[in-house]
């Protein structure tokens, strides 16, 4: 992973049109936008999520809802899917990127185009564009299980680095390889060998990855906290018995010392019908900085805020070491909010350098973004202006 600690090195993409055919309610949209904040108010189900959904295409992985790409197309549509982003803040122009899914033969295929050329995946798109994103789905992350709290710090890794993804996938490939190989009785030694030394290579960089970036993120908290935000700083850490074995030795000598533990855990792992011990196993855990109390046992207003400041400073690092500032997706975010925090956190995302996108069922929740934002309304799968900030010059 590098670090781009020079602001003026970073470029500020912005989403300048969106075209969307057959993707979930919408048959067709032809959205053209281009300010910082943009923001997108309507009932329940009109599609505002939706949208949002659309955009996180163009980052790694299954996109904010983790749907399957299947699940995407319109019903009543030809069982495709097309979504097309054209990007400006770039030093050649404007880029034109696109995802889809495409039936051939009755069979669907993903398909990726970047200035209209194919591509393998939405991992090309990294170098034009950086994705974070918070969904109500996640207000429950510090309370929920730590597969969740895994699942989100890999999406914070993914965002700088974009070989984590491979690299997690492997490791779950590789443990279900072992877990089958220990269900067999006879299972000969040499396979066995074979599969450890495979996954010991592999969680130890995904581990490494991990604390990498919780490493500096703490740092970048540490650096911007302030204590009057309404938005409250977050103390991290990594735990589980890898974690600590990646931050007491060298890479090398920590793949030794997990070989060491799985091979002698393999009646145990069998017995379980899992892998017990590695990064699969690990917990992000988090701690309300200002109470130092586990978030978890913070209020549910504080574990929201909580939240949001976590996203904010994460948002800060992706640009600090990508280069790019991200494109932050934020979903029925002002909701619960008062009016001080929502204007709180208008000026905060509008100092974070890159384009925002957020969604709300009041556009009451917006009007202190009035001369600042574009302001969308969405009804049944349509999109109609109710304030372009070009038009207050």
């Amino acid at each position: 992973m590098t670090f781009v600690a020079d602001d003026s090195l970073q470029r500020a993409p912005k989403a300048r049109r969106v075209v969307l055919a057959d993707f979930r309610c919408y048959a067709a949209l032809d959205l053209k936008t281009g300010a910082k904040l943009v923001a997108l108010s309507g009932d329940n189900g009109a599609g505002k999520t939706n949208l949002l959904e659309a955009l996180s295409l163009f980052a790694q992985g299954r996109g904010l809802r983790r749907a399957e790409m299947s699940d995407m197309a319109r019903e009543g549509g030809a069982g495709g899917f097309a979504v097309s982003l054209e990007l400006e803040g770039e030093a050649g122009g404007p880029v034109q990127m696109g995802a889809g899914l495409e039936r051939i033969e009755g069979v669907a295929q993903r398909r990726f185009r970047l200035d209209r050329e194919p591509i393998g995946s939405a991992k090309n798109f990294s170098n034009h564009i950086r994705i974070v994103w918070l969904t109500p789905a996640m207000d429950g992350l510090f309370t929920g299980p730590a597969g969740d709290r895994r699942r989100f710090l890999d999406r914070l890794v993914l965002a700088v680095d974009s070989e984590h993804g491979a690299r997690v996938s492997g490791l779950e490939r590789a443990l279900r390889s072992r877990n089958r190989l220990l269900e067999e009785r006879f299972s000969e030694k040499i396979w066995l060998d074979a599969a450890e030394r495979e996954i010991a290579e592999l969680a130890i960089a995904v581990a490494s990855a991990r604390r990498e970036t919780v490493e500096r993120l703490a740092a970048l908290i540490a650096a911007t906290s302030d204590e009057a935000s309404p938005f409250p700083w977050a103390d991290i850490a990594l735990e589980g018995e890898i974690d600590r074995l990646v931050a007491e030795n060298p890479a090398l000598a920590a793949e030794e010392a997990y070989r060491a533990l799985l091979r002698d855990s393999r009646a145990r792992d069998a017995a379980a019908g899992r892998t017990l011990i590695g990064p699969q196993a690990s917990d992000f855990c988090v701690r309300h900085g200002p109470k130092m109390c586990e978030a978890r046992r913070a209020s549910t207003g504080e574990q929201k805020a909580l939240l949001v400041g976590l996203v904010l400073a994460h948002a800060r690092l992706v640009a600090a070491m990508s280069g790019i500032a991200p494109l932050v997706l934020l979903d029925e975010i002002a909701a619960h909010f008062d009016p001080l925090r929502r204007r709180a956190l208008f000026d905060a995302l509008d100092a974070l350098g890159g384009q925002i996108w957020m969604t709300g069922a009041d556009s009451a929740l917006f009007a202190d973004l009035f001369g600042r934002a574009d302001l969308f309304e969405v009804a049944n799968g349509r999109v109609s202006n109710l304030f372009r900030w070009k038009d207050s010059a």
